[in-house]
């Protein structure tokens, strides 16, 4: 086994490039929110990793007959929109670049494509309350940090795939959530829930409607700052904190009330075998609240091929 040359990533070095790239990324995806026919759990509006960074893949446009892909290109510092009839256009992210100035560019360029998606048009969960065609004071970019970012990204995204085929049930893509730019997956045990209360934000109650166990990476924020693992089962069963965690490093910790199973992105990797480390916790997570809250596991396991 060769170790992966995996990068450091500390919250506070690439402070202004990660508030930058979540803005840039939360104004396309919100583009795609709105040009993309509503699906369940949110899963229409999330954004992927592709092999030149991250990408909204194929959305359909003109009824069906067209289709559109909008992607920030970390090798080439641009984002591209690409249109199945009309070509590529491209927004180079040079230096100096304001989100503003971004903004008004991408929206003009969606305009000549007569693409006109609506959405609230400032920033969703940073704290910033202005809209994005004013934010003239974010936009620098460190773009090896960046592409530090891109390539763990890459990793975890091939981690995350590799555990969500192992589960039989309902499972969403393995996406980022551009509200707190973590990667995620989600799998169901296909039981419904109580609604929430109609006071609840309109995303927890679509995201929240079925029964659940997420696990996710994040690169941090103010209240954790640090890149992390994280898992939890919602609603969250009794004494699922009193379950054993993978590997020893992972702890459970408080989250808004709620057990929350927890993997600091230091202790992956410098363990051993950095990988096995991430699907250690991955499962035992699951393991936990599968346990706790009566799922039917083993119905709920791929099988091996051979006893298909």
């Amino acid at each position: 086994m060769i170790k992966p040359d995996l990068p450091q990533l500390p919250y506070g070095d690439w402070t202004e490039s990660r508030i930058s790239i979540h803005l840039i990324l939360q104004i396309i995806g919100k583009a795609r929110l709105g040009l993309t026919a509503r699906k369940n759990h949110w899963w229409f509006i999330t954004i992927y990793i592709s092999p030149r960074g991250f990408s909204t893949f194929t959305i359909p446009i003109d009824q069906g007959t067209s289709s559109l892909d909008i992607e920030l290109n970390v090798s080439q510092r641009a984002v591209t929109i690409t249109h199945s009839e009309k070509g590529v256009s491209r927004i180079d992210l040079e230096p100096g670049l304001t989100i503003a100035q971004f903004y008004r560019r991408f929206m003009e360029e969606l305009s000549k494509l007569d693409l006109n998606p609506k959405f609230v048009r400032k920033p969703f969960d940073m704290g910033i309350e202005k809209p994005f065609e004013t934010l003239e004071e974010y936009g620098k970019i460190d773009w090896d940090q960046v592409h530090k970012f891109w390539r763990l990204m890459q990793w975890n995204n091939s981690i995350f795939k590799e555990f969500s085929g192992r589960f039989y049930g309902k499972t969403c893509p393995v996406q980022i959530y551009w509200h707190h730019m973590d990667l995620a997956v989600t799998r169901f045990s296909g039981k419904k829930l109580e609604p929430m209360d109609k006071s609840a934000r309109v995303s927890d109650r679509d995201a929240y409607s079925h029964e659940q166990i997420s696990f996710g990476f994040w690169v941090g924020d103010d209240t954790v700052p640090e890149p992390a693992y994280y898992s939890y089962t919602y609603p969250s069963p009794a004494k699922i904190d009193e379950q054993p965690l993978l590997p020893e490093s992972a702890q459970w910790v408080d989250s808004n009330g709620s057990p929350m199973a927890f993997l600091r992105y230091e202790d992956v990797i410098s363990s051993p075998d950095p990988r096995q480390a991430v699907l250690d916790f991955l499962e035992s997570a699951y393991q936990a609240g599968a346990r706790n809250a009566g799922w039917n596991i083993d119905e709920l396991t791929t099988p091996p091929l051979k006893e298909v």
